[in-house]
């Protein structure tokens, strides 16, 4: 461990975050568990964001803030936040999620205690713009301990994929950065989390603390929002910029992000086989789906060729 090493990370992305910001930074700063930092990455925000973390970063020295010159999107963004880290354990933090007090200390002793665990996280209540507890999530499903990473494999599918992405967000637990190192983070597309969830995995076990200790607010801002409000391309938007106008198939993305994932992590043959045996049950699970897009993507192709054909054969004739 380097000389004056946080034992914990938070990075914070936040892009025009004021309405909650403040109550998101208290919950981290009044944590049990105080050997940690928190790097603020602003993806250029337009509100009053600026001014309160470069508030908050005055007050205490172990926040670090940096401001991007452009809006980045939201997947380089978080990504960002973990480049900038230093701590040997590492946690997202949405700008608008509060923490209990003791959520780092119950995490960090997990992750002390078991070497094997990669990820600990805690049940979840779920909390609208006024704090109230509007539902909650996980009842003892996210212990994934098999020391066999094909079957962790197999079960983080079936958890995930039978429950339909319902059993909470354990994106924003408490990683091993080493582990969360190897991976290619958090992709510029839709599901991408799952994606990097399922490659956490193969590296090691996941641990649900039997406390509700997280509160993952609701409210009409969020990505979920923006997807169910101006759909596909709006949230990938969200997530990159750069995906304006681009041809998406999240689906395949998915799928192949999880071919990788198995290539990459090191497993023997058979746990290898057993994983690619799992994406092939997946793939049939899926095949609607994936059928589906593969469809609109071949229309929207088509209507692009014309287009250019069209547009070309104007300028011939001008």
């Amino acid at each position: 461990m380097l000389k004056n090493q946080p034992r914990v990370s938070i990075g914070l992305p936040v892009y025009n975050g004021e309405k909650f910001l403040r109550k998101t930074l208290d919950s981290i700063l009044n944590q049990s568990f105080q050997d940690f930092e928190v790097i603020i990455c602003d993806n250029a925000s337009t509100d009053s964001t600026t001014e309160i973390c470069q508030e908050y970063a005055l007050k205490d020295k172990r926040i670090r803030y940096y401001r991007n010159e452009e809006n980045l999107g939201a997947a380089r963004n978080y990504n960002l936040t973990f480049e900038l880290s230093n701590g040997e354990y590492f946690k997202w933090s949405a700008c608008d999620d509060l923490l209990a007090p003791e959520f780092l200390a119950k995490c960090v002793e997990v992750l002390d205690k078991n070497p094997s665990v990669i990820l600990s996280y805690t049940r979840e209540y779920h909390i609208d713009e006024q704090d109230n507890i509007i539902d909650k999530r996980f009842a003892d499903i996210l212990n994934l301990r098999s020391s066999k990473p094909h079957q962790r494999f197999q079960e983080y599918h079936d958890l995930w994929l039978s429950r339909g992405f319902t059993c909470g967000n354990p994106v924003f637990g408490l990683i091993r950065a080493n582990c969360l190192q190897k991976t290619p983070l958090i992709g510029s597309y839709e599901w991408a989390d799952i994606g990097l969830l399922g490659e956490l995995i193969l590296l090691g076990e996941f641990y649900e603390i039997p406390e509700y200790l997280f509160f993952f607010r609701c409210h009409e801002n969020t990505s979920r929002a923006n997807r169910e409000s101006g759909g596909q391309e709006a949230l990938a938007v969200w997530y990159n910029p750069k995906n304006a106008g681009k041809i998406l198939s999240p689906e395949w993305r998915l799928f192949w992000q999880q071919l990788q994932s198995v290539n990459r992590v090191e497993m023997n043959w058979y746990e290898k086989v057993s994983c690619y045996g799992q994406i092939s049950k997946w793939f049939s699970w899926k095949w609607k789906r994936l059928g589906k897009e593969l469809m609109v993507v071949i229309l929207q192709m088509i209507s692009r060729i014309n287009f250019w054909q069209s547009s070309s054969l104007k300028q011939n004739n001008c």
